[in-house]
């Protein structure tokens, strides 16, 4: 009878070392090619992703997979945790921003990214009813671009002629104000001054496109003309400034209309504001004065019947459509009676003006609405 014929244990050793090695190299090799681009760049898809302060690879490696911009989330966090896979010297460190995501990238080269802030986009606030003065602070502050090179592009002349803004004696401050939408953007780190401000400005007529403009602004052949346009921009920039709830804005700019066509001051504290803190330089007032109303200025709308020469603020689309297609009332003025709701009371003569209880108090801007 033939006696069972027994393996030696090194010769079972070496055999289960092979298969474990051909199932760690099967292994790798799945893995360097989950690591790999998920297309090509004819095929490659893109997508803006935002990295909020304090999210975690976990989190970004399944959006990208998510949005089929990497392979796998798994093979993602892998290598954002162990450098070595990626040949990296030192461990990752995932930077908050915004960035262009292309799935032509590997994961090494997003690492990258997501780490030296390569294609990081600056998420930038402008909210309505800022200056520009006050918007190249906002930037500054941001890392977009320098105040002062931001400034200078503003009164640049020779884009102001380029995007039909109003020069010389009929606007005396030449100047972009009005035309700097506020809106939400995305500016990559230190553009030139020239650069947001085309990018602002190409907001604002591209949003203007969907403003319904009253027939009072436009020729007879239905064009509206850019000095046209710039009192629809000016007349808006003050009801901006005024305005604290939504649904007031248009009594706010029939008002302010009414006035215009009774060849009368618009009476606007915002104005006076404005001169104070643009044009004098001083700190923005919480009153008022008596004084104040009596400043020698063209933009003194206490002083001078008629729109300011330019706008005071960059408003958005409530105020601008309430400025270009402001309702008919009889209403010649407004009184701010609840500060708590801001809401105004509107009324048609001087006397039960004062009796709603007229005063000279300044507004914060629509961002502290």
């Amino acid at each position: 009878m033939k006696k069972e014929k027994k393996y030696r244990p090194i010769a079972v050793f070496l055999c289960v070392f092979a298969v474990l090695l051909a199932l760690a190299a099967m292994g790798f090799a799945l893995l360097l090619h989950a690591l790999s681009p998920l297309d090509g760049e004819q095929d490659a898809v893109s997508a803006r992703v935002e990295i909020p302060s304090g999210m975690s690879v976990c989190a970004l490696g399944a959006r990208l997979a998510r949005e089929r911009l990497v392979r796998s989330e798994t093979a993602f966090y892998l290598a954002a945790r162990c450098p070595f896979l990626t040949g990296r010297t030192h461990a990752f460190v995932l930077k908050s921003g915004v960035y262009d995501v292309s799935s032509a990238r590997s994961v090494a080269q997003l690492l990258d990214m997501f780490e030296d802030g390569k294609g990081t986009y600056i998420t930038t606030v402008i909210p309505e009813g800022l200056t520009a003065g006050q918007i190249a602070a906002v930037l500054e502050e941001k890392g977009v671009c320098s105040a002062a090179d931001f400034r200078t592009a503003v009164t640049d002349a020779r884009l102001l002629q380029e995007y039909g803004i109003p020069l010389g004696a009929y606007n005396t401050k030449d100047s972009f104000e009005g035309y700097l939408f506020p809106d939400t953007y995305f500016f990559a780190p230190q553009m030139s001054g020239e650069e947001v401000v085309r990018v602002m400005a190409d907001t604002f007529f591209r949003r203007f496109q969907s403003v319904v403009v009253s027939d009072r602004y436009k020729k007879a052949d239905g064009v509206l003309a850019p000095d046209r346009l710039h009192d629809i921009v000016t007349l808006a920039s003050i009801v901006e400034r005024e305005y604290r709830v939504e649904r007031e804005a248009p009594l706010i700019a029939s008002v302010f209309t009414n006035r215009i066509d009774a060849r009368s001051g618009l009476y606007s504290c915002a104005t006076i504001a404005y001169i104070i803190t643009e044009i004098q330089g001083r700190p923005h007032p919480e009153v008022i004065t008596y004084a104040d109303l009596k400043i020698d200025s063209p933009y003194n709308t206490y002083k001078w019947a008629g729109l300011p020469p330019g706008p005071i603020s960059n408003p958005g689309m409530t105020a601008l459509q309430a400025a270009a297609n402001p309702p008919r009332t009889d209403y010649f003025y407004f009184t701010l009676t609840d500060a708590d709701a801001g809401t105004h009371t509107f009324t048609e003569t001087l006397s039960s003006h004062a009796s709603a209880g007229a005063n000279f108090k300044t507004k914060k801007t629509a961002a502290a609405k």
